[in-house]
């Protein structure tokens, strides 16, 4: 397994490992924050079916967690990509 990465990652020359980690990083942020998210709006529309009354006050909840999931998302994506342009940074000088 290693060896095929460390295939692959020679494709990108000495910034190869920087690259990969940057996009896995990327990946994971963007697999986490969509299963949280879905996972807010399935709770929450199973909420309204069972309480309509309570509509506004879990949409609104709803909405203010998804919005705050999205702002660490967001992030965590700039994170990995600074991360990613510091290592290539190192790795050429």
């Amino acid at each position: 397994m290693m060896n095929l990465i460390a295939e692959a990652t020679m494709l990108f020359g000495d910034k190869g490992l920087a690259a990969f980690g940057a996009a896995l990083g990327v990946g994971l942020t963007v697999i986490g924050a969509a299963k949280g998210i879905g996972h807010l709006a399935g709770n929450a529309v199973d909420g309204i079916a069972r309480q309509p009354e309570a509509g506004g006050r879990i949409f609104t909840s709803m909405l203010l967690a998804a919005a705050l999931i999205e702002g660490v998302a967001f992030f965590a994506l700039i994170k990995c990509t600074a991360f990613g342009k510091f290592f290539e940074v190192a790795a050429t000088g």
